[in-house]
Order: C-alpha cells, then sequence, then structure tokens
C-alpha cells in the first residue's frame, strides 16, 4: 500500500515550530487586546457570490485562486474563504452589530485557503493575523490600525521592513484615472499577454501590480493615481502622512501601489520585508468603504483594516534569528525512574508537580536511568527528579539542576517552593 503524503501546498506544524507560532499569536494576541481590538473567529466557508461581490470579479483570487464547490441544498456555490474582510464584514451586519455602537474593532488569527503556486511562504493553506476598525471613517482609523500592525513588528524585534503609502482616492478619483490609464496602455497592447489585456479592459490599476518584468518600464511610466486625486482626497492623505509622522511611523509614499482586492479607496499601504526576495509583501491593507454596499447592505460602512501573512512573518524572524533564545519544550523537569516497577509513585509525584503549575515530563517507554538522562538533556529539561526506593522510603527526592550539575536533597514541600519560586 502506498504511503500517503500531504497534499501539495499544505504543511505540517510540529511542536518545535509550533512553539514559535505561539510565541508570535502570544504577542499578537497582547498587543490587539491594548489597542482595543477584540478577536472574531468565522467560519472557513461563505457563499461563494460573498467574495465575487466584496473582492472583485476581476481579480486573481476569484477568478483564479478560490476553492469553491456545490455544498448547499440548493445548489449554490460555496468558497473556503480566500481573505478575511469580507467574511467578518458579512458577520458585522448580519449581527446588525451597528445599531449597538457605532465603531466595532476585531482582529483575528485564521486560516486561509488559495490556489496558488506552493512557494516559501505561499501555501495554498495558510495563515494571516489582521484587524478591522469598522464604523468610522477618518484618518485617525488609519493610523490607529497601521500603528498596531508597525507596534506588533516592533515588538517582535523585527528590523529592516518598509512600510509603503499610498492614496487610491474615492470612486470618482478612480473613475477619472482608470480611463487615463487605459489611454496610456492601448500602444501598448502589441506586449502584453492575454492576462494584462483583459486587466486593462476590467480594471487597469492592477496593472500597476504586475510582477512581470518585461513591462516594469512602462509601468514606470504611467500616469500616477496622484495626479487624479481631488483636493479633499489629497487633504485625507495628508492627514494620514502627519498622524503617522507624528506616531514616530517611517513610511514612504509610493504612488504605484495599488491593493490586489477591489474593495480599497483612500489610503493603501504594504509592508516589505527584504528577507522574502521577489516577493517581498508581507502584509498590507487600507480603507474599504464600499465594501459593506458591494455585499448587499443598504448603507456604507466606513472601515480600514490590515491583513499579515503568518508564514511570511515567521520566515523573516527565521532569517534574523529572533527565535535562537526560544526554549521550543520548555519543560522544567524530567522525573527519572530507578527502578520500573515504582512508574506509579513516579506518576503521582508527577501529578503534584503538575498540580503545582509545574512544568513536568516522565518516562513512558521504561528506559534505562542513562537513557532518561539523555532524554532529559534532549528537551532541554532544567532539573532531574531521581525516584528510587530510597526517595519512597525517606519522602526526600534528590533534585540536580541540569545546568550547573548541582544535586541536593528535598521533601516535597520544599521541592515544590524552589521550582515555583521566580528564580530556581
Amino acid at each position: 500500500m502506498a504511503q500517503y503524503q500531504a497534499v501539495r501546498g499544505v504543511k505540517d506544524i510540529f511542536p518545535e515550530e509550533l512553539a514559535k507560532w505561539k510565541y508570535v499569536e502570544g504577542v499578537i494576541h497582547k498587543l490587539a487586546s491594548f489597542s482595543g481590538f477584540q478577536e472574531i473567529r468565522i467560519p472557513i466557508f461563505e457563499y461563494t457570490e460573498l467574495f465575487q461581490r466584496g473582492i472583485g470579479r476581476t481579480t486573481d483570487i476569484v477568478g483564479k485562486e478560490m476553492f469553491s464547490f456545490r455544498s448547499d441544498p440548493k445548489g449554490r456555490s460555496i468558497t473556503l474563504r480566500p481573505e478575511m474582510t469580507a467574511g467578518v464584514m458579512r458577520a458585522v451586519l448580519q449581527k446588525n452589530l451597528l445599531s449597538s455602537a457605532p465603531v466595532h474593532k476585531f482582529y483575528y488569527i485564521s486560516e486561509l485557503f488559495r490556489k496558488e503556486r506552493p512557494q516559501a511562504g505561499r501555501q495554498r493553506q495558510f495563515s494571516q493575523f489582521g484587524a478591522e476598525l469598522l464604523g468610522v471613517s477618518s484618518t485617525v482609523a488609519v493610523a490607529e490600525v497601521i500603528s498596531l500592525m508597525m507596534q506588533v513588528f516592533e515588538s517582535l524585534g523585527i528590523n529592516g521592513l518598509k512600510l509603503r503609502v499610498n492614496s487610491l482616492g474615492d470612486m470618482d478619483d478612480r473613475c477619472r484615472y482608470r480611463e487615463a490609464l487605459k489611454a496610456y496602455f492601448v500602444p501598448f497592447y502589441g506586449i502584453f499577454d492575454d492576462s494584462l489585456r483583459e486587466r486593462c479592459k476590467s480594471n487597469p490599476l492592477r496593472i500597476l501590480d504586475s510582477k512581470n518584468l518585461s513591462i516594469q518600464e512602462v509601468i514606470t511610466e504611467a500616469p500616477k493615481l496622484y495626479d487624479y486625486l481631488s483636493a479633499s482626497s489629497i487633504q485625507d492623505f495628508e492627514e494620514v502622512l502627519y498622524y503617522l509622522t507624528e506616531l514616530g511611523i517611517t513610511y514612504q509614499i509610493d504612488h504605484r501601489l495599488v491593493r490586489g482586492l477591489d474593495y480599497y479607496c483612500h489610503t493603501a499601504f504594504e509592508v516589505t520585508s527584504a528577507e522574502l526576495g521577489a516577493q517581498d509583501a508581507i502584509g498590507g491593507g487600507g480603507r474599504y468603504d464600499g465594501l459593506a454596499k458591494e455585499i448587499g447592505s443598504s448603507f456604507d460602512v466606513p472601515a480600514v483594516g490590515f491583513a499579515v501573512g503568518m508564514e511570511r512573518l515567521l520566515i523573516t524572524m527565521e532569517k534574523q534569528r529572533l527565535f535562537a533564545t526560544l526554549n521550543s519544550k520548555n519543560t522544567l523537569v524530567y522525573v527519572v525512574l530507578q527502578q520500573p516497577d515504582l512508574e506509579c509513585y513516579a506518576m503521582q509525584v508527577a501529578w503534584q508537580l503538575r498540580k503545582a503549575g509545574i512544568t513536568t515530563e516522565i518516562d513512558l517507554a521504561k528506559r534505562s536511568v542513562k537513557a532518561q538522562m539523555r532524554e532529559a538533556n534532549r528537551i532541554k529539561s532544567s532539573y532531574a527528579l531521581f525516584i528510587g526506593k530510597t526517595e519512597v522510603m525517606t519522602g526526600l527526592y534528590s533534585l540536580k539542576n541540569l545546568i550547573t550539575s548541582e544535586q541536593k536533597t528535598f521533601s516535597l514541600e520544599a521541592l515544590l517552593d524552589i521550582l515555583q519560586s521566580p528564580i530556581h
């Protein structure tokens, strides 16, 4: 019988690596709560129309990358979520949350699914953390979510990141700009492939996001969206830049920056890392004031948010050796059995230690004392606690510090006091 392999584009995460994920997730949970964001969890699949209308039918995500299937009794198509924003907005509208409070702040750490070509930091099942601030349309709200994102990066110790910002203007600004782009790109149809020609017809802004090296010079010389912004859109953008400056957040203005999803407006931003190579985006976001109406709401819901790829974040941290001191197992005490028939007694001692909040491991394979000590060192235990007939008779236990090699004897009560103290 053939041995089963994981499906291409997905990844198993074992305990040593999972400790890194939990460390990063812990920082996210802490900082999000400090900023008043509450965690939200939504279903992993939605009706396909939600993403078609919310993300945009002309985007690569909807056109090429979604995992969709017919499972609904009425024959409606269902899609594994390729992004979170549309689903969060759907959930807020369905629950009618905005009737109870004008502003809601949510964050998430969630699994997503896209039919992408698997490569480093880009899987078909992947994770993102992000935040959505719903109900207020202001430059302060934009600064709020950007500051949370950058604070997470700073707290994790990541260096060398670049924050790029741009204004996409309002709908009228983009309509004027789209017409100017179409006129500019017409002479280059001969060098465009089918995909680029389709983008030019449906949404020429997306050509600016192309990674096709053969047209980079064409893109560089294209009209700038900034030149088509209204006075109010320019003022809006300058206010965002003012807040970022006052918060001490370094940024670069990039007039070529566009986001790949159709629901963005006004400020858009992206963070890149040199550690990731050509596909250098680690995360980004922006305002999306028109999304609610696009997915069926009778009224607009001003909103701003961001998403960061967890796999890409961890790759960047690995390359900067930010996990070098992270103890993945962190087992404090390893109980060493000196005689196999004392297994039950040793389990009782381990149970007492665990009840006291002390991380404890015990041999389950009936190995020799020498083999148990090798295992204790392998999993980086701080202490070895020996259980033999003498310990059973006297109630006194030999505790060896595996870092200093110092060994002393204690009663169980004294042992608990020592191991529970801040300094062992």
